[in-house]
């Protein structure tokens, strides 16, 4: 479809957010009409987590997105789907890669939202690639499993804060979950999920730099658990790290499920975003040092640190691969 100016920032870079939302609806149709591909129990897949993706392009107002999905490893229970996203000038024909992603889903049944449904299996062009799948199934398994044990943080508010401290730029977001939101069985898209949370984000990047940002990548995104139609969701962002040019972001959503009175709140989603700061005419401008005044934000900045180190390694091997090719 093409971008349009609701889709982006007011310098005329689609937010990272809207584009998350359209790879989360292209993985949702072909996870669910996968799984509904053999006669059985209908179902709607949910999103279970989403792998690290960059965002190697910026996208503007007016260009068209063509995102295409592709089933590319099935477990007994889950789907993994490779996303890809392509940018086109209509005006020049110009295109370019501007996102690749992979997904996981989930085969949840329309008669019991709590019941997962087996998962039609494909068929692999080689062995090697079947066994390359089951190899990221165990990883992406592991590392949701650790993920949900860290989850207790809570952001709390801090009054009159330092500029470029924690508590100066960190934001919340308080949602009200509608019809609108939500899939055939009343739990939110992760798709709308995932644009608060890029959104919250965004303005905790933005009130730390005060320039124009956008989103450079997003780490793994963990949905640990459903949130269902009429829960209040709270989006919390704060700063974990800051390099030169970049800032990670830990991002994460708690639900109240006010339908539900048997229940209290509980962690849903987590995630690490990473933006950069821009000039007026798009060249990356130096990001002011993060302030960190507790052990814990010591702690997480040198977590981010690592993060970061660890990322720019891996980069550095794929490019002397590349050139090496």
């Amino acid at each position: 479809r093409i971008m349009r100016p609701d889709d982006a920032n007011i310098a005329g870079n689609v937010h990272g957010g809207t584009i998350l939302k359209m790879i989360e609806e292209a993985g949702a149709i072909i996870s669910t009409r996968h799984c509904n591909s053999q006669a059985g129990e209908p179902c709607v897949a949910a999103l279970a987590r989403v792998e690290r993706t960059d965002f190697l392009s910026p996208m503007c107002i007016g260009e068209v997105a063509n995102v295409s999905a592709e089933i590319t490893y099935t477990s007994r229970h889950s789907v993994e789907v490779q996303v890809n996203v392509m940018s086109e000038n209509i005006l020049t024909g110009a295109k370019k890669v501007t996102n690749k992603a992979t997904l996981w889903y989930v085969p949840l049944s329309l008669k019991n939202v709590n019941k997962v449904l087996e998962v039609p299996p494909i068929q692999y062009a080689r062995k090697e690639q079947e066994d390359e799948g089951k190899k990221r199934y165990e990883e992406q398994k592991l590392d949701r499993l650790e993920t949900k044990q860290r989850n207790g943080d809570v952001i709390f508010p801090v009054i009159n804060p330092e500029p470029h401290t924690v508590g100066y730029s960190q934001s919340s977001l308080i949602h009200l979950v509608g019809p609108s939101d939500c899939t055939l069985l009343g739990f939110v898209h992760g798709g709308v999920t995932m644009k608060l949370m890029d959104e919250v984000a965004g303005i905790v990047a933005a009130r730390h730099c005060k320039t124009n940002i956008v989103t450079a990548s997003v780490d793994a995104i963990n949905f640990h658990e459903k949130i269902k139609k009429g829960s209040v969701i709270t989006v919390s962002g704060r700063m974990t790290f800051t390099s030169n040019k970049s800032m990670e972001i830990e991002v994460f959503v708690d639900a109240d499920p006010f339908v539900d009175e048997s229940r209290g709140r509980y962690r849903a989603v987590s995630a690490f975003f990473t933006y950069v700061s821009l000039s007026k005419e798009g060249k990356p401008l130096p990001v002011p040092q993060l302030l960190t005044e507790t052990e814990e934000e010591k702690r997480r900045f040198e977590d981010g640190k690592g993060r970061y180190l660890q990322t720019k390694a891996k980069r550095q091997a794929q490019m002397q691969q590349a050139a090496q090719h």
